[in-house]
Order: C-alpha cells, then sequence, then structure tokens
C-alpha cells in the first residue's frame, strides 16, 4: 500500500498527467503545461525515493525536494488558471488536492528535521 503522502501525491500524479493531456488536446496548451507535468509528477517521485532513502538526512533531503516541487505545481496551476487554461471548477478542484499535499509535506518536513 504506502503512506498517506505516497497515496496522495501518486494520485495526484495520475491527475496531472490526464490534465496535461486535456491541455495539450483540447486547448491547444503545450509550453506551461509541460512544466506542470514535469513538477506535478516529481512530487510523488520524490516522496518514493525518500521513503527508500539511505539514510536520514537522504530522506529529509528528498521531501524538501518534493515539497519545492508542489510548490512549484502551484504556481503552474495559479497561471495556467490566471491565463484561463483552466476554469474556476477545474482549478479549484485540483487546488484542494495540492493544498493538502504541501500541508503534508510541510508537517512532515518540520517534524523530521528537528529530530
Amino acid at each position: 500500500m504506502g503512506s498517506i503522502i505516497e497515496i496522495k501525491s501518486f494520485d495526484f500524479a495520475v491527475r496531472t498527467v490526464n490534465l496535461y493531456k486535456h491541455l495539450t488536446s483540447e486547448k491547444k496548451e503545450f509550453v506551461l503545461s509541460k512544466q506542470l507535468l514535469r513538477c506535478g509528477t516529481s512530487i510523488g517521485a520524490n516522496i518514493a525515493e525518500a521513503e527508500r532513502g539511505q539514510s536520514k538526512a537522504d530522506f529529509n533531503a528528498k521531501l524538501n525536494i518534493a515539497l519545492k516541487e508542489a510548490n512549484e505545481t502551484y504556481y503552474w496551476l495559479r497561471l495556467l488558471h490566471e491565463t484561463d487554461y483552466l476554469t474556476d471548477k477545474e482549478f479549484k478542484s485540483i487546488e484542494k488536492d495540492i493544498d493538502e499535499i504541501i500541508a503534508i509535506l510541510v508537517s512532515i518536513c518540520k517534524k523530521t528535521s528537528l529530530k
């Protein structure tokens, strides 16, 4: 199975891939959506790497990279929304997911850096 953050980040990556397909096929948007695809799928990849980290420092480093990727993802989502590639409804739906992932990662990063 996996931890909550592994599951949520994988599910988010699936949503990101599907959103990328929508943006490129329906909206004919290729530049911003490629950025979104890269960082939106990278979150879960870094979390997966962290779970199998070689050391505590490696674990922390990978989770911090995942958090940075999540913040970048939120940036691209906001930009796609503000430039009318995402409707309010589409944005609010995925914004909830990325906000939750960021909050979980912030919490984990704070807790693990204190130990």
